[in-house]
């Protein structure tokens, strides 16, 4: 499906018009503003609510290059600026959004098929993330590369994005994820569908400004008592983070994590300069999943943080976070 699909095309300006011509364009009058923006199909980002939709258009390049458009508020209930720049994660969940739009809109995956993301790198450049008096818009460059099928199905692909503001690249970075026919996904999570206890109790946050938040509602880390480990604090009731149900723990929600350990680490609520993760297995419910955090390096201003998540000993994900830290 084109993104044409869903475009009417604009009059000509200073072209004849006849009397048919004036009257369908008074009964369509609604649709004859194709210039004025509007979010993509939530459906197309995995999203219910329209508000946490960020991409607003797109369209092919070439055969497997696109630009999408997008736009982030000047404020947002869960993605809070930072020393007055946007936060890097909006910039995660909207390389997530574009990669799900390309696979619905311009690759045939049907709607209703699950997607699992096996890796995510971002690098962002905090000069050119300031909050201004309007708006954020956005012109993304992405190229698609390293298809899967299964039979005559795309199963997925990886994407490399530019995030370009007025010009200047915001963001770079890119993802690669796989997808399934519901069935297909009922068959892999049936036993653990089965076997699945009761959901977790929720547990204490820990307290919100060492891990650079300000409500508590958006802590994710609880303390366990050990320096630089934390249970992984799943709030199913969060509008941002679950903001539709689903039967595992999302993927933002460990990269949210990753980044809330780097701050308690580092002791600095900085915007995150770079983020890698890779994801190993579905992060479940109704188990405790376990985060830690190690100091990798320190070179210049530049620290980086190493977080990992574990469930019943197995790798649930593991992620490098950089953050700009004061000279000292």
């Amino acid at each position: 499906m084109s993104a044409n699909t869903l475009r009417v095309e604009r009059a000509t300006p200073g072209a004849q018009r006849t009397e048919t011509d004036r009257r369908a364009a008074t009964r369509s009058a609604a649709l004859r503003y194709p210039s004025l923006t509007t979010t993509v199909p939530k459906e197309f980002v995995h999203r219910a609510s329209v508000a946490e939709v960020m991409l607003t258009d797109w369209e092919r390049r070439d055969e497997h290059r696109f630009t999408v458009t997008a736009q982030w508020p000047r404020s947002h209930t869960f993605f809070t600026s930072v020393n007055g720049c946007h936060d890097p994660l909006i910039a995660a969940e909207t390389l997530r959004q574009a990669g799900t739009l390309l696979a619905h809109a311009e690759y045939g995956v049907p709607l209703g098929h699950h997607f699992l993301m096996w890796d995510l790198s971002l690098t962002v450049w905090p000069e050119h993330l300031l909050v201004d008096g309007a708006p954020t818009s956005l012109d993304i460059d992405i190229v698609c590369s390293d298809f899967k099928m299964r039979g005559d199905s795309l199963a997925g692909f990886r994407y490399q994005t530019v995030m370009r503001r007025a010009g200047q690249v915001v963001a770079t970075g890119g993802a690669s994820f796989t997808c399934m026919a519901p069935k297909v996904y009922q068959r892999l999570r049936s036993n653990r569908r089965n076997s699945a206890g009761p959901q977790l109790p929720l547990t204490a946050p820990a307290a919100p400004q060492n891990v650079g938040r300000v409500s508590p509602m958006d802590v994710v880390l609880s303390p366990v008592g050990q320096e630089g480990r934390w249970q992984l604090r799943v709030d199913t009731r969060h509008p941002v983070l679950f903001e539709h149900p689903v039967d595992h723990v999302p993927g933002m929600m460990l990269l949210e994590a990753a980044r809330q350990a780097t701050v308690a680490t580092t002791g600095q609520c900085a915007t995150p300069l770079s983020v890698t993760a890779e994801f190993s297995r579905y992060a479940e419910l109704d188990t405790p999943c376990m985060i830690e955090a190690r100091s990798l390096r320190r070179t210049g201003d530049e620290e980086s943080v190493e977080v990992t998540g574990h469930q019943s000993g197995e790798l649930v994900f593991r992620s490098t976070v950089t953050v700009a830290v004061p000279l000292t």
